[in-house]
């Protein structure tokens, strides 16, 4: 007996953009790590024993915002690219989320629709928070 394919395989999908989003994660970091080395790899280490805040310091590192991440990158600068590496493995579990209400909404499953966006407003209103 022949099983009828579904017309669109989600579950594929999510399990491809996964994949995916945890590989180019780790190839972006591991060449932001890469570059880090070969710039500075020669460098003394700095002395931890003394607390110096980043206003004091000659160069202010800019990766703790997404615009600093992004301007960063445009600079190459190895810290944000390992910076970039975090955030697309961050978002990585996000796409699973929406991949999954498009899911839920392609099969009318109104109740899985309904908490699975409940779910993606949590993130997107906590993201949004952490920005401000």
């Amino acid at each position: 007996m022949d099983t009828v394919k579904p017309k669109h395989d989600m579950q594929g999908l999510i399990s491809r953009a996964l994949r995916i989003g945890v590989t180019l994660a780790c190839c972006i970091a591991a060449i932001g790590g890469i570059y880090y080395l070969w710039r500075h790899g020669g460098e003394p280490m700095p002395d931890y024993t003394q607390f110096v805040p980043n206003s004091a310091r000659t160069e202010a590192a800019d990766y703790t915002s997404l615009s600093g991440i992004v301007r960063g990158v445009m600079a190459l600068q190895a810290t944000e690219w390992i910076q970039l590496g975090v955030v697309v493995l961050i978002l990585t579990p996000v796409v699973r989320v929406l991949l999954s209400l498009v899911e839920f909404s392609l099969e009318r499953d109104w109740i899985y629709v309904g908490i699975t966006a409940v779910v993606f407003l949590v993130i997107l209103m906590n993201s949004l928070e952490g920005v401000a």
